[in-house]
């Protein structure tokens, strides 16, 4: 799939939640105007784009997670969301897409819909090109678990993450089965941070229930190098150490394949 066509054929998936047959044809790759004007077009349409310039000759899918998760129910148009069912096609596609390499995801989000989070968090970790998540501003709540999803994880140093139980809003009917619910739903969340990084099930525990460091609610915030000792995160690092350790693990499974 050409540059162009890609972005074409992305823009038609984001807009209708379906993969559609683009009509204008393939377009070849061409000059160098081309590739900015789909460049451009990804970042406008979808806040995503295709990085194919650089001097491994690699291409990589950019995808920003920001804002809120948003789930079953539409968020208020005035509030930035991350929308699953425009997600979940884009990362099918990456998966069963030739001409892509690898992505990197840019996290900068407050939580959200923890259904929705989970499963885009479990797409991610199922797909079998190289991965790299980077923590840009926050990565809160149902973030958490996106932040770990990928292959390798960065945190700049004055990014944040807070880590706390649940919250349910609305009516919550105060019988013990719906407090097991909430539990289980809350084992899922742990269960599946715990196996995609290096902070022990107890630990993760320990600092989610924490009375002492939030105000309004219970849990811990934990910036940068703070998330890296934690065993959350891998490494505190900017776009400049995740687009080449991307490139390393792209190297490395390519070498593995050739051998």
């Amino acid at each position: 799939m050409e540059f162009k066509e890609h972005y074409t054929k992305q823009r038609m998936i984001s807009e209708t939640g379906q993969p559609k047959e683009n009509e204008t044809g393939p377009t070849k790759e061409g000059s160098t105007e081309d590739k900015k004007e789909a460049f451009d077009d990804g970042v406008k349409e979808l806040g995503q784009a295709a990085l194919s310039s650089n001097r491994y000759h690699h291409r990589i899918h950019l995808l920003n997670i920001i804002g809120e998760i948003e789930g079953h129910e539409c968020l208020p148009s005035n509030s930035k969301t991350t929308k699953y069912e425009h997600v979940l096609p884009i990362l099918a596609d990456l998966e069963d897409n030739a001409s892509l390499d690898g992505m990197l995801i840019l996290l900068n989000t407050v939580g959200g819909d923890v259904e929705a989070g989970l499963a885009i968090a479990e797409m991610i970790s199922s797909i079998s090109k190289p991965v790299v998540t980077l923590v840009l501003g926050g990565g809160h709540s149902i973030g958490v678990p996106l932040s770990v999803s990928g292959d390798y994880s960065f945190i700049v140093p004055t990014a944040t993450m807070v880590v706390h139980p649940i919250r349910m809003n609305g009516t919550v009917i105060g019988v013990k089965q719906n407090y097991e619910y909430i539990e289980r739903m809350q084992d899922r969340i742990i269960d599946f941070t715990v196996s995609h990084s290096d902070i022990e099930e107890e630990r993760l525990r320990t600092i989610m229930m924490n009375n002492k460091q939030l105000v309004k609610d219970i849990g811990s915030m934990l910036v940068g190098e703070e998330a890296v000792r934690e065993g959350l995160i891998n490494e505190v690092g900017g776009i400049r150490e995740a687009v080449a350790k991307l490139h390393e693990m792209i190297d490395r499974k390519k070498q593995q394949a050739d051998e």
